[in-house]
């Protein structure tokens, strides 16, 4: 049976509107007769709710937004599919944009959202060419949680403690082997500029010079490319400064090791190879690079995770405190690469 209208679906099953849509809203709230009426009619019929129409009109959505720098990376990928399914699980339905590194679409992404009447919004913001007061528009306008990196200001956020990850990686490095030289990134957030802090002071810390190496100037979120390039263009004009390169990012490292490969270095940890490569973040595609690549884990699980309940505590307005800023260590994966 066909019903193009909640009202023709209300009469169908024999129950007010008002009723149906509290049923729609949270099933237990109606009576065990009536909800059985329903569920029995819905089982019949091909008729579908139009939640989002529905939760426009309202005051307070069950709509969450999530925007982030680019979908296109895995990490950012990942981040958005553990969020989702657990705003789901939760009862909100989560609506997903990309900036695409974009100043101007992130601002436009922005302004999406507080149109969209969310109840609240998870934002990896760009950094750097973020319109501070746009989003800060937002903050003031529904409660929002920043993750994986943020603006200054008040707004709760969920990231990686940079501090512990780079000093755990270089310590390792240091007693593995060679001394790594670090080959930084444009600082496009940051997560940059703290790495790349973490990695000066724990060289010092341990007796060694820290040697950095990198064009930063140019801003780009294409690190597989700029890996490639400069690391192509060091080895035609002499070589790399160092026997072991610590990357800022996975993505960096990965056409790094391209690089090596194209010009006949052997990558690895034997005593047969060239060069050890090593990296930051477990990017999904990590484990499967030629030789596996030895990084730091950060915890997806843990930044999703409380990344949304920091958002539903300010949601539900409870007691629960708030904390301005929760930084969560990585782990070492070791793998053949270094």
């Amino acid at each position: 049976m066909t019903h193009k209208t909640m009202e023709d679906f209300a009469r169908s099953c024999g129950v007010s509107r008002p009723t149906l849509s509290k049923y729609f809203d949270d099933p237990t709230s109606v009576k065990p007769a009536t909800r059985k009426r329903i569920e029995e009619a819905l089982r019949s019929s091909d008729y579908q709710p139009n939640l989002f129409a529905r939760n426009l009109n309202r005051k307070r959505t069950r709509s969450i937004g999530i925007m982030v720098p680019t979908v296109a990376d895995p990490f950012y990928s990942e981040m958005v599919s553990r969020i989702e399914l657990r705003l789901r699980d939760e009862g909100y339905w989560p609506i997903v944009i990309s900036s695409h590194g974009s100043r101007e679409l992130e601002v436009e992404a922005t302004r999406t959202i507080l149109s969209l009447k969310v109840s609240g919004a998870l934002i990896a913001p760009l950094g750097l060419r973020s319109d501070r007061r746009t989003l800060e528009k937002l903050t003031q306008a529904i409660p929002v949680v920043y993750f994986d990196t943020y603006l200054e200001g008040g707004t709760p956020f969920v990231g990686n403690n940079n501090a512990q990850s780079i000093s755990t990686i270089v310590e390792y490095l240091c007693r593995s082997g060679d001394a790594p030289v670090y080959f930084d990134i444009p600082h496009v957030n940051h997560n940059s500029p703290e790495r790349l802090e973490s990695y000066v002071g724990s060289m010092k810390r341990l007796g060694h010079e820290p040697v950095v190496i990198g064009d930063t100037d140019d801003y780009t979120w294409d690190f597989e490319r700029i890996g490639y390039e400069q690391t192509e263009k060091m080895l035609a004009n002499g070589g790399l400064p160092g026997k072991t390169i610590l990357c800022n990012n996975d993505r960096l490292a990965f056409g790094v090791m391209a690089a090596a490969y194209a010009r006949g270095l052997k990558v690895g940890r034997k005593g047969d190879c060239d060069l050890r490569v090593a990296a930051h973040d477990d990017h999904p595609l990590s484990r499967y690079t030629c030789p596996g690549l030895t990084t730091m884990a950060q915890d997806f699980a843990a930044m999703a995770g409380r990344s949304v309940e920091t958002l539903l505590a300010l949601l539900n307005e409870d007691d629960t405190a708030v904390a301005p800023k929760v930084s969560l260590d990585a782990t070492l994966v070791m793998r053949q690469s270094a």
